[in-house]
């Protein structure tokens, strides 16, 4: 294996910086890209815990959406790349899909116990593949954006970590939102019909903010040749099959969905850890714990992690950083061992900062090497695709979050658990629990460090490309 080496230390130009103003309204877009997650994720609960619905049905409910975004991601963003208009290539689909999706987000939960199991099961299905479309037509352009809105390798970095260190604000509400759901008259099912509205609408809000007023950096680049619909597919599966061709992109796709999945299957274990194995079935007591436990993986992320992580970035390299980084969230996952305590159940708290380690740097370290990758590839082909680049790798995430889901609903029912037993779950289960919740992150972000190893696209190699395109396009 080749050593990767660090070499030097470059300064932003001041061309290169991206205003203040630029930056605040992108993150209101990464805060609603990561709200609509967060909240999607913990209201989900409601299908199994207030409705009733196999775990192995949940799982299926989000495993499905995510095969057609296999298709549609894609497509959306290689539409992106190959629009021109006065508006720009991305943000009239921004402003689409920012409408759309808050919308489908307030029709999604409407759900109601007097309704049967299989007519919620299908109602939510079908919902959530419109939504999970409607939303790809605003997240996929708006994270090409934030590829291409500076070219220098540090802002990059820099960019991310704002946008990341606001969308933290979701991961400090969401570990809450089951506590609001389970208030007042006790009814899950109310609670997340409530809750559908006040996230719709932020939908809606934050996503035309940056459809509006983020600037598009390759507002030049000459319009395409027109071609006939056999010529279009040709060059769509030309695209996805020549980003899938390159060694640093695929590298970093593993990377995301070895970290993210890991990540996401533990969090599917962590409520039913903390309600049925430190407070024996009582959600009053759990939906506290839970709250609190996010708030502090989160408010220790807001304040400490992504500023640390951006300007260790700037100082080691963004390769070097996730060396760092990455084994830190290892050392937190172990430590959840002791945490989860019946006796002491605050205990969990003390690991919370360790794991902020992972998400952290992956979506502030590993975004930012995406727009080295798609220099990198404009270099080799002469093409800017952001789009492509940007949609392939959030279905990764999404895949990861599809595989969470589906293995996270059969892994439960294999534990044994049983939603009639509540509280009086057996041993054997609850030993299970725990260990699908700690050994499976640990195992996948082992697996990440060999690829990170190999990663080889260094400071010095980012510059250098972006030295020959910009030499390139001068002469053109």
């Amino acid at each position: 294996m080749d050593e990767v080496v660090e070499h030097s230390h470059h300064v932003t130009a001041r061309q290169d910086r991206i205003p203040l103003f630029q930056k605040v309204i992108f993150s209101i877009g990464w805060l609603v890209n990561q709200m609509q997650a967060a909240a999607l994720t913990a209201m989900v609960l409601v299908l199994n815990l207030g409705l009733g619905m196999d775990p192995a049905l949940v799982g299926i409910v989000g495993t499905v959406p995510r095969l057609i975004d296999a298709f549609t991601d894609p497509l959306i963003g290689y539409t992106s790349d190959n629009t021109r208009t006065k508006y720009g290539r991305r943000r009239p689909f921004m402003l689409f899909g920012a409408v759309m999706a808050g919308i489908l987000f307030v029709l999604l939960f409407q759900l109601y116990k007097e309704h049967s199991t299989t007519y919620n099961f299908w109602y939510f299905l079908v919902i959530q593949c419109l939504y999970v479309v409607a939303f790809a037509f605003f997240a996929i352009p708006f994270v090409a954006l934030g590829f291409e809105m500076t070219p220098d390798y540090h802002e990059r970095t820099r960019l991310q970590g704002w946008g990341n260190t606001v969308g933290q604000i979701a991961w400090v509400v969401a570990p809450w939102l089951f506590s609001f759901m389970y208030s007042g008259d006790k009814d899950l099912v109310h609670g997340v019909r409530t809750l559908a509205f006040i996230f719709g609408a932020f939908i809606l809000v934050g996503g035309i903010l940056p459809a509006v007023f983020n600037k598009e950096y390759f507002t030049h680049l000459s319009k395409p040749q027109k071609k006939n619909l056999r010529e279009v597919v040709k060059d769509f599966f030309g695209g996805c099959a020549i980003a899938l061709k390159n060694r640093p992109f695929v590298q970093l796709c593993i990377i995301t969905f070895l970290i993210f999945n890991g990540f996401m299957l533990a969090s599917s274990f962590v409520a039913y850890n903390i309600f049925f194995y430190d407070y024996a079935g009582d959600y009053g007591k759990g939906g506290a714990l839970l709250g609190w436990n996010g708030t502090a993986s989160s408010l220790f992320s807001f304040f400490i992690v992504f500023p640390l992580i951006t300007w260790i970035a700037t100082k080691l390299g963004k390769r070097n950083t996730l060396l760092i980084t990455i084994p830190i969230s290892i050392v937190g996952y172990a430590l959840k061992w002791w945490g989860y305590n019946p006796h002491h159940p605050y205990l969990l708290l003390i690991a919370a900062p360790f794991i902020a380690f992972s998400l952290g740097s992956l979506f502030t370290i590993v975004t930012s090497m995406l727009a080295d990758v798609c220099d990198l590839d404009e270099l080799q082909t002469g093409t800017r695709r952001e789009g492509i680049f940007g949609a392939i790798y959030w279905w990764m995430i999404k895949l990861g979050q599809a595989a969470a889901s589906l293995l996270s609903g059969f892994l439960l029912n294999w534990t044994g658990f049983k939603e009639s037993l509540h509280g009086h779950q057996t041993a054997h289960t609850l030993l299970y629990m725990r260990l699908c919740d700690i050994g499976i992150p640990i195992a996948a972000s082992l697996i990440a460090l060999y690829f990170i190893l190999t990663f080889d696209i260094t400071e010095d190699k980012a510059y250098d490309i972006r030295r020959q395109l910009e030499e390139r396009r001068g002469k053109a």
